[in-house]
């Protein structure tokens, strides 16, 4: 059963799942789908076109879907995505897409603290916490379950690998790949984010092959072309390395060094 606020506004074009929860004073625009078991806050503002799976949570004063902040945008219609059991926390702002990509897109099960701002045709992954304040331009892509520290700055088009951890207060300017630590007042390689993978069931075989790929890749003095040809002659080619060489050999703006 529903309990939806005599308060909050919903267009009778919006379509509303089973078991939702609106707060008052919240606005839910036209081309909104909400899935069931949602819970909306309070002042919640959520714009055309955006999708929101089951079991999302929205708190208080979150603004979803509006218009992209891009001079490009030229009101064409695009999309919002977030998926199931995601968190958005109070005054966080998420853009739709624009005719560069389409959509942004929020995966499964992510947390998205107070202040956030993720803005047109992002795409993060499932399992992905971002802290407090963090800022980011757009077309920035995170991998599944990378963590991002609190107040931090990501430059548009970048892109974080899957199990990376971002320091708190950092700028990002160029790729973090998978499966390490970053941070620094320039931002650099401090070695795997090794809690973060044991938690996530990662062997001891699977570790070391991930820190004898990093060694070659940042502890030696090779370049980049030639550590990752060390790398494919030398390491177990396991699915965690071939993901490290496929990110960096992807890279258009470099990744971050040492």
């Amino acid at each position: 059963m529903n309990n939806i606020s005599d308060k909050a506004v919903i267009s009778p074009d919006a379509v509303i799942g089973k078991d939702v929860s609106i707060g008052p004073f919240s606005i839910i625009e036209s081309g909104v789908d909400i899935g069931n078991n949602a819970e909306i806050h309070s002042n919640v503002l959520i714009h055309s076109g955006t999708n929101i799976d089951s079991g999302v949570r929205v708190f208080h004063s979150a603004i979803l879907g509006a218009e992209p902040q891009d001079l490009k945008y030229k009101g064409e219609k695009t999309k919002l995505e977030i998926g199931e059991n995601t968190v958005i926390r109070e005054f966080a702002t998420i853009s739709r897409g624009t005719v560069a990509h389409g959509k942004t897109v929020i995966g499964k099960k992510c947390y998205i603290m107070s202040y956030v701002h993720i803005p047109h045709d992002s795409v993060i992954g499932n399992n992905v916490i971002i802290a407090n304040m963090v800022n980011m331009g757009g077309h920035v892509v995170i991998g599944d379950w990378a963590v991002i520290g609190g107040m931090v700055g990501i430059h548009q088009f970048t892109r974080i690998g899957a199990h990376s951890f971002i320091a708190f207060g950092v700028r990002v300017t160029q790729d973090v790949p998978p499966y390490i630590l970053a941070g620094g007042t320039q931002l650099a390689y401090k070695g795997l984010n090794i809690i973060g993978l044991k938690r996530r069931g990662f062997t001891d075989e699977q570790i070391r092959d991930i820190k004898n790929a990093y060694n070659l890749i940042y502890g030696s003095e090779y370049n980049i072309s030639d550590a990752l040809k060390a790398v494919k002659d030398s390491v177990n080619m396991t699915e965690e390395v071939k993901n490290i060489i496929a990110f960096i050999e992807q890279s258009e703006r470099g990744i971050i060094r040492k």
